[in-house]
């Protein structure tokens, strides 16, 4: 009686997994790279905003007087390093301080005065055209003075109160100036400093924003949220021309790279303005320093390709998102960030751009040209990557033309060797020489041998 092998499923099994043991390491190897983008961006964002601190921020006490002299003096003491508070003698100082982003806030001391006093100096040192204030009892005009009851007119001639117009000392209010445009957080933190200091004064604090954002954007954070849509427009681009592009040579790649800046910039002018309205005017400023920033992107990408491989996306979205976005200033200062963002913001291109389009459309262009150097930095620095990666290739295809000719040249020399010679010394043509099986099988390990070293090459 014959008896049924039933099939050993274990070594079925361990075939199987012998068999999806290749694929199985090609994903793991290949997981590496988005496991380290998380854990990248991890570090960036939450070293970068999880703790907002002012570090060093720099504010005014506006007065010549002692009082702000001490009141500053006891402003630094409780601060233990967070602010920089310094005394500026006038409004006006100040205001003017304020749009070169010198400091991020000046605290006016309220001043006695009498009601019937004509008020045209307070006035003239209003915010201006763009400058607004609010007081306790809602917003007032461009430079009005309000008290604790609500707002007053800006010339402060309110008419004479009580029986033969005797002018009755008026309440002193409070005043702290910030610009938004700069950096809505950074006033955010300057006016829950003073608003304690207002408020043992027993008067509300009145707040004038003397730089405003536009209307459709009134934290000014849109601007960063434009760098974002820029940088991924750009760098996601830099996977396309370097992968699908690889086959094509590098002025050509070179060349994509810079018309998809000039498209990237378009998209992103066209979002700022007729789309979302972040910007009432300037665009044509705007797209130049898009442009500028986007081709530094791509150039530096393209270039990088070349050496990184798959490893690209990593290291473009490690210099244009992780370290790029959280020290762009579009969120929080410089100031407001610890040493290693703070002084990445100095020079890296994101800084560049939010500062850049910061100072061309609310601060009258005020520090623009250094801003611009920035980006024209970078995009000279995308062409250096590019210079390199040119010479990388040209030695590489150098390397491989040789290779390829000195394999040809061995298999040419094997077969050479193999191939049976006329009959010499007497000898049939059929008839084979001592020893020339074993010759021909030392020259065929011998071509084995040499064709591996020109593929490793």
């Amino acid at each position: 009686m014959s008896t049924v092998r039933r099939p050993d499923h274990r070594s079925a099994h361990r075939s199987a997994r012998a068999a999806h043991a290749p694929g199985l390491r090609h994903v793991l190897t290949h997981l590496v790279t988005p496991l380290l983008m998380c854990i990248g961006m991890g570090l960036a964002y939450l070293g970068a905003f999880a703790h907002p601190a002012p570090h060093h921020l720099p504010v005014a006490v506006v007065g010549s007087g002692r009082s702000a002299q001490l009141l500053a003096q006891s402003i630094n003491d409780k601060a233990g390093g967070d602010l920089e508070v310094r005394t500026v003698g006038d409004r006006a100082a100040a205001v003017d301080r304020l749009t070169h982003q010198d400091i991020f806030g000046a605290y006016v001391i309220p001043v006695q005065r009498a009601q019937g006093e004509t008020g045209a100096s307070d006035a003239a040192d209003a915010s201006g055209p763009k400058g607004t204030s609010s007081g306790a009892g809602g917003p007032g005009e461009a430079g009005s003075f309000s008290d604790s009851g609500g707002s007053s007119t800006s010339s402060g001639a309110a008419g004479r109160e009580g029986s033969g117009g005797a002018a009755r000392p008026r309440k002193p209010v409070p005043e702290l100036l910030v610009a938004t445009a700069g950096s809505d957080t950074s006033a955010t933190v300057v006016q829950k400093v003073f608003t304690p200091i207002a408020a043992q004064q027993g008067a509300p604090l009145k707040v004038t924003d003397v730089a405003p954002t536009a209307e459709d954007d009134p934290t000014g954070q849109g601007i960063f949220f434009l760098l974002v849509a820029i940088s991924i427009g750009s760098y996601a681009s830099v996977a396309v021309i370097g992968g699908a592009g690889a086959v094509l040579p590098l002025r050509l790649r070179t060349a994509l790279a810079i018309g998809t800046s000039f498209v990237v910039g378009l998209i992103g002018t066209a979002f700022a303005g007729p789309v979302f309205h972040l910007v009432d005017d300037g665009l044509g400023g705007l797209w130049g320093m898009a442009w500028l920033y986007s081709a530094g992107v791509l150039l530096i990408g393209t270039g990088l390709h070349t050496f990184l491989k798959r490893w690209t996306t990593l290291g473009v979205m490690t210099l244009f998102v992780m370290l790029n976005f959280t020290s762009s200033g579009g969120i929080f200062r410089p100031e407001m960030q610890n040493g290693f963002f703070a002084a990445l913001h100095s020079f890296w291109n994101g800084a560049g751009f939010v500062e850049g389009v910061r100072s061309h459309v609310y601060f009258d262009g005020y520090g623009l040209a250094g801003h611009v150097w920035t980006l024209v930095g970078w995009l000279v620095a995308g062409l250096v990557v590019i210079g390199v990666a040119a010479l990388a290739e040209k030695r590489r295809r150098t390397a491989e033309a040789e290779a390829t000719a000195h394999a040809a040249a061995v298999a040419a020399a094997a077969v050479t060797a193999t191939v049976p010679e006329p009959a010499r010394s007497g000898r049939p043509a059929g008839s084979a020489e001592p020893g020339a099986g074993r010759g021909s099988a030392n020259a065929a390990v011998a071509l084995e041998e040499e064709l591996d070293e020109a593929v490793g090459v």
